[in-house]
């Protein structure tokens, strides 16, 4: 019967319209209005996007490193090192004999690549500075990095992040801005049924992601805060089990603490911000 149904243009052009209609009219959960950022905030976003791609082609490329030599027998070789010419000319096999000709001239050009991967990573990363600076010093305009860079914890690509993927738009409440991460949950109620499905992961995944590493790292640099002692009481409740189950509701939990920090000055309870 599904694929008997009548569709049409015109029913369709009708459904539009009455849901704007109730929109209109102030109805909760009609539908949802996409709030498309500005030109200059989604040009923002490029930065940090594009040294994740050039960070996730260093790994491929250091990988591949790895792999030709591990193939000859020779483990402990750091590409990522500044000698990494000179301890190549210094390898030999696990039989010891030294490097094959065109197997090392393969490694020379995938270490060819991966300079010029460095270079462009210290140059997106130069820029990516600059921009913070600049918005440091205007912090009337944009309080958000300059705010982000006082708590300790908080380095400059996470405040980057944050700010270019999130803070930079408006939300009306803390449920806004958890399910805009994806980090909202997702009960399923039927019956005698009741669980948790997990975070919905509906929306911005480089933001989920980058609040996921936010929360590791946030447990390691504010032990004392009132967030850290939250998942510490949490997982110990629990018999240490369920660790990320709990560093996902951190997430959020910190998630909508720094958005209300920047957002109205509300100050992490418990949080140490970085000395001058």
């Amino acid at each position: 019967r599904r694929r008997r149904r009548v569709k049409t243009d015109k029913i369709d052009g009708e459904a539009l319209t009455r849901t704007l209609l109730a929109f209109k009219r102030g109805e909760p959960r009609v539908c949802a209005m996409v709030r498309a950022p500005s030109h200059e905030d989604e040009d923002r976003r490029r930065i940090c996007r594009e040294r994740k791609v050039l960070i996730a082609e260093r790994v491929r490329h250091v990988n591949r490193v790895k792999g030709l030599l591990f193939a000859q027998g020779v483990s402990g070789y750091q590409p990522l090192r500044k000698d990494r010419r000179l301890r190549l000319e210094e390898l030999c096999t696990g039989d010891g004999r030294g490097l094959p000709k065109h197997l090392k001239a393969q490694i020379n050009r995938e270490l060819d690549r991966l300079e010029l991967l460095l270079e462009q990573i210290a140059a997106v990363e130069s820029e990516r500075n600059s921009l913070l600076s600049v918005h440091e010093r205007l912090a009337s305009e944009a309080p958000a990095p300059a705010m982000l860079l006082t708590l300790k914890g908080v380095g400059a690509e996470f405040a980057a992040v944050l700010w270019t993927e999130a803070l930079c738009r408006h939300f009306d409440n803390r449920r806004q801005i958890a399910a805009y991460a994806g980090l909202a949950p997702t009960p399923w109620m039927s019956g005698t049924i009741d669980h948790e499905q997990g975070v919905s992961k509906a929306g911005n995944p480089r933001l989920r992601t980058t609040m996921i590493q936010l929360s590791w790292l946030w447990l390691r640099n504010q032990p004392a805060s009132a967030l850290s002692r939250w998942f510490v009481d949490r997982v110990q409740s629990n018999g240490g089990r369920l660790k990320k189950a709990a560093i996902v509701a951190l997430a959020r939990k910190l998630l909508i603490a720094l958005w209300k920090f920047v957002t109205a000055g509300v100050v992490i309870e418990g949080a140490v911000m970085k000395t001058a």
